[in-house]
Protein backbone atom coordinates (compact mmCIF):
# COMPACT_ATOMS: atom_id res chain seq x y z
CA UNK A 1 0.00 0.00 0.00
CA UNK A 2 0.87 3.15 -1.07
CA UNK A 3 1.23 6.25 1.15
CA UNK A 4 -2.05 8.42 -0.03
CA UNK A 5 -3.01 12.00 0.84
CA UNK A 6 -6.80 12.05 -0.64
CA UNK A 7 -9.94 12.20 2.33
CA UNK A 8 -12.29 10.24 0.33
CA UNK A 9 -12.14 7.16 2.62
CA UNK A 10 -12.88 9.44 5.67
CA UNK A 11 -16.13 9.93 6.74
CA UNK A 12 -18.33 13.08 6.06
CA UNK A 13 -18.83 15.77 8.89
CA UNK A 14 -21.87 14.28 9.34
CA UNK A 15 -20.63 10.44 10.17
CA UNK A 16 -21.72 9.00 6.79
CA UNK A 17 -19.49 6.52 4.61
CA UNK A 18 -18.67 7.76 1.86
CA UNK A 19 -19.23 5.61 -1.37
CA UNK A 20 -15.95 3.94 -3.56
CA UNK A 21 -16.29 5.20 -6.92
CA UNK A 22 -12.67 5.33 -7.58
CA UNK A 23 -9.02 3.67 -6.88
CA UNK A 24 -5.74 5.68 -5.72
CA UNK A 25 -4.28 8.67 -8.07
CA UNK A 26 -0.99 9.44 -8.70
CA UNK A 27 -1.77 13.08 -7.95
CA UNK A 28 -3.18 12.21 -4.18
CA UNK A 29 0.37 10.43 -3.53
CA UNK A 30 2.74 10.88 -0.71
CA UNK A 31 5.82 10.25 -0.10
CA UNK A 32 8.03 8.94 2.92
CA UNK A 33 9.43 11.42 5.41
CA UNK A 34 13.01 12.49 4.79
CA UNK A 35 14.25 12.28 8.72
CA UNK A 36 16.93 14.28 7.95
CA UNK A 37 20.01 13.22 10.51
CA UNK A 38 23.03 15.84 11.39
CA UNK A 39 25.79 14.09 9.20
CA UNK A 40 27.72 15.18 6.53
CA UNK A 41 25.48 16.45 3.57
CA UNK A 42 23.94 14.49 1.51
CA UNK A 43 21.27 15.72 -0.44
CA UNK A 44 18.91 13.57 -3.36
CA UNK A 45 16.77 15.19 -5.69
CA UNK A 46 13.28 14.26 -6.20
CA UNK A 47 11.11 14.55 -9.52
CA UNK A 48 8.01 16.18 -8.33
CA UNK A 49 4.49 17.03 -9.84
CA UNK A 50 4.87 19.51 -12.98
CA UNK A 51 8.40 18.29 -13.87
CA UNK A 52 9.59 20.77 -10.69
CA UNK A 53 12.84 19.59 -8.08
CA UNK A 54 12.49 18.61 -4.75
CA UNK A 55 15.77 18.40 -2.62
CA UNK A 56 15.07 15.35 -0.10
CA UNK A 57 17.92 16.22 2.55
CA UNK A 58 19.06 12.71 3.64
CA UNK A 59 21.91 14.62 5.94
CA UNK A 60 22.76 18.13 6.94
CA UNK A 61 25.66 19.35 9.46
CA UNK A 62 25.28 23.19 8.40
CA UNK A 63 22.99 26.07 7.37
CA UNK A 64 22.47 29.56 7.43
CA UNK A 65 21.45 31.30 10.43
CA UNK A 66 19.94 34.86 11.33
CA UNK A 67 20.55 36.70 14.24
CA UNK A 68 17.81 39.33 13.95
CA UNK A 69 18.44 41.78 16.44
CA UNK A 70 21.77 42.82 14.73
CA UNK A 71 20.39 42.00 11.15
CA UNK A 72 23.15 39.71 9.71
CA UNK A 73 22.97 36.37 8.81
CA UNK A 74 26.20 33.64 8.83
CA UNK A 75 26.94 29.95 7.77
CA UNK A 76 27.64 28.07 10.68
CA UNK A 77 27.97 24.05 11.68
CA UNK A 78 24.76 22.75 13.45
CA UNK A 79 26.19 21.12 16.68
CA UNK A 80 23.23 19.24 18.23
CA UNK A 81 19.46 18.65 17.97
CA UNK A 82 18.01 19.73 21.98
CA UNK A 83 14.06 20.15 21.70
CA UNK A 84 11.36 19.30 19.55
CA UNK A 85 7.72 20.14 20.61
CA UNK A 86 6.34 17.10 19.37
CA UNK A 87 8.28 14.26 19.72
CA UNK A 88 11.25 13.25 22.03
CA UNK A 89 12.66 10.69 19.39
CA UNK A 90 13.14 13.48 16.79
CA UNK A 91 16.15 14.89 19.80
CA UNK A 92 17.55 11.34 20.93
CA UNK A 93 18.31 10.50 16.85
CA UNK A 94 19.28 14.25 15.97
CA UNK A 95 16.94 14.34 13.80
CA UNK A 96 16.65 18.10 11.53
CA UNK A 97 12.88 19.20 11.00
CA UNK A 98 10.69 22.63 10.76
CA UNK A 99 10.53 23.52 14.46
CA UNK A 100 13.42 22.35 15.83
CA UNK A 101 15.60 23.64 18.48
CA UNK A 102 19.34 23.23 17.82
CA UNK A 103 22.78 24.16 18.88
CA UNK A 104 24.95 25.70 16.49
CA UNK A 105 28.77 26.93 16.32
CA UNK A 106 29.06 30.70 17.61
CA UNK A 107 31.97 30.72 16.76
CA UNK A 108 31.27 33.06 13.41
CA UNK A 109 28.60 35.52 15.55
CA UNK A 110 31.12 36.13 17.33
CA UNK A 111 33.71 37.35 15.10
CA UNK A 112 31.33 39.77 13.69
CA UNK A 113 30.20 41.21 17.42
CA UNK A 114 33.76 41.53 18.28
CA UNK A 115 35.19 43.20 15.06
CA UNK A 116 31.91 45.57 14.50
CA UNK A 117 31.93 46.70 18.33
CA UNK A 118 35.29 46.22 19.89
CA UNK A 119 34.28 44.31 22.81
CA UNK A 120 34.74 40.84 23.75
CA UNK A 121 31.28 38.53 23.40
CA UNK A 122 30.76 36.21 26.35
CA UNK A 123 31.87 35.96 29.55
CA UNK A 124 35.54 34.18 28.32
CA UNK A 125 36.89 30.70 30.86
CA UNK A 126 40.41 31.23 30.85
CA UNK A 127 41.47 32.86 28.41
CA UNK A 128 45.52 33.37 27.65
CA UNK A 129 47.15 36.86 26.89
CA UNK A 130 47.61 35.41 23.64
CA UNK A 131 44.24 34.49 23.25
CA UNK A 132 43.17 37.86 24.18
CA UNK A 133 45.79 39.65 21.55
CA UNK A 134 43.95 38.07 18.96
CA UNK A 135 40.89 38.47 19.46
CA UNK A 136 39.21 40.62 16.85
CA UNK A 137 38.28 43.29 20.09
CA UNK A 138 41.69 43.66 20.51
CA UNK A 139 43.23 44.57 16.93
CA UNK A 140 44.97 47.96 15.89
CA UNK A 141 42.56 50.29 14.20
CA UNK A 142 42.64 53.67 13.55
CA UNK A 143 41.59 56.68 15.13
CA UNK A 144 38.93 57.27 12.45
CA UNK A 145 37.32 53.55 12.62
CA UNK A 146 37.59 53.71 16.48
CA UNK A 147 35.08 57.13 16.23
CA UNK A 148 32.95 55.41 14.18
CA UNK A 149 32.59 51.82 16.37
CA UNK A 150 32.16 54.56 19.09
CA UNK A 151 29.04 55.63 17.92
CA UNK A 152 27.53 51.74 17.68
CA UNK A 153 25.31 51.03 20.08
CA UNK A 154 24.96 47.22 21.26
CA UNK A 155 23.29 45.97 23.83
CA UNK A 156 23.12 41.99 24.33
CA UNK A 157 21.26 39.79 27.01
CA UNK A 158 22.87 38.03 29.61
CA UNK A 159 21.33 34.72 28.56
CA UNK A 160 22.59 35.00 24.92
CA UNK A 161 25.76 36.51 26.05
CA UNK A 162 26.45 33.48 28.30
CA UNK A 163 25.87 31.13 25.43
CA UNK A 164 28.70 32.62 23.46
CA UNK A 165 30.52 32.16 26.45
CA UNK A 166 30.41 28.37 25.92
CA UNK A 167 30.23 28.62 21.99
CA UNK A 168 27.23 27.67 21.49
CA UNK A 169 23.77 29.45 20.89
CA UNK A 170 20.89 27.96 20.73
CA UNK A 171 18.58 28.50 17.33
CA UNK A 172 14.85 27.48 15.61
CA UNK A 173 15.36 25.64 12.44
CA UNK A 174 12.40 27.44 10.11
CA UNK A 175 13.29 25.68 6.81
CA UNK A 176 11.86 22.49 5.94
CA UNK A 177 14.97 20.42 4.91
CA UNK A 178 12.94 17.59 3.88
CA UNK A 179 11.62 19.73 0.99
CA UNK A 180 14.43 22.42 -0.25
CA UNK A 181 17.63 20.51 1.58
CA UNK A 182 18.23 23.48 3.76
CA UNK A 183 18.81 23.71 7.15
CA UNK A 184 18.57 28.07 7.99
CA UNK A 185 16.95 29.33 10.62
CA UNK A 186 17.54 31.97 13.48
CA UNK A 187 19.04 32.57 16.95
CA UNK A 188 16.68 32.08 19.92
CA UNK A 189 16.23 35.62 21.66
CA UNK A 190 14.35 37.84 24.11
CA UNK A 191 10.91 35.73 25.51
CA UNK A 192 10.92 33.26 23.24
CA UNK A 193 14.87 31.89 24.27
CA UNK A 194 12.91 32.34 27.81
CA UNK A 195 10.12 29.98 27.21
CA UNK A 196 12.81 27.34 25.27
CA UNK A 197 15.13 27.63 27.81
CA UNK A 198 12.37 26.58 30.49
CA UNK A 199 11.22 23.71 28.39
CA UNK A 200 14.74 22.39 27.51
CA UNK A 201 15.15 22.37 31.39
CA UNK A 202 11.97 20.81 32.34
CA UNK A 203 12.63 18.17 29.51
CA UNK A 204 16.10 16.80 31.95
Amino acid sequence: MGISRDSRHKRSHTGAKRAHYRKKRKFELGRQAANTKLAPKRIHEVRVRGGNKKFRAMRLESGNYSWGSESISRSTRIVAVVYNASNNELVRTNTLVKGAIVQIDATPFRQWYENRYAKVLGKKRQQTATEEEKSDANKPRSKHLLAKIAGRQSAVEPALDSQFGSGRVYAIITSRPGQSGRCDGYILEGKELDFYLRKIRSKK
